[in-house]
């Protein structure tokens, strides 16, 4: 069993903690407005969940998932995420996120954004995600795992019975 962290809890973030719970691990949720706003959430989860704020979520986790919106990505606290396995499940959204020259340029994917960003390798989006308004698959690229060897993932977590 892991400890999933998840820094974002909107859509794709609480999918994540529910499937992570339903496949026996534990999770730590987080967002902007701080874990006061995730009790009722969290509560709903059951005793595999709990609220925490983005640092205590990196700091927990054994793999985190950032979903957050993109034009956010600089919040991420970046020294707590050094060594763990991180999956972006970021979109850029242009109207909601403000234009990014990078990305509307194609120089760059959201997914190397979000890596230039962090001191950790990380796994690229689901191949499932679209553009905005578009049914066409995404064009980023995807950014190998690495875990560190000299730092095995140990899951953590309460003890199911």
């Amino acid at each position: 069993m892991y400890t999933i962290g998840t820094i974002g809890s909107g859509s794709v973030g609480t999918v994540i903690a529910r499937l992570s719970i339903r496949a026996g691990h534990s999770v730590v949720m987080s967002n902007r407005r701080g874990p006061n706003s995730l009790v009722e959430l969290v509560q709903a989860f059951g005793p595999f969940a709990r609220a925490a704020t983005a640092a205590e979520a990196a700091d927990s986790a054994d793999i985190v998932v950032v979903a957050v919106p993109l034009s956010a990505y600089k919040n991420v606290p970046v020294d707590r995420l050094r060594g763990k396995i991180v999956i972006d499940a970021n979109n850029y959204y242009p109207d909601r996120d403000g234009h990014i020259d990078e990305l509307d340029t194609e120089r760059m994917s959201s997914s190397e954004l979000l890596q230039r960003h962090l001191p950790t390798r990380l796994s690229s989006r689901p191949s499932t995600t679209s553009p905005p308004n578009t049914s066409q698959p995404s064009r980023d690229r995807t950014v190998p795992i690495e875990v560190p060897s000299q730092s095995p993932v140990t899951p953590r977590g309460p003890k199911r019975p």
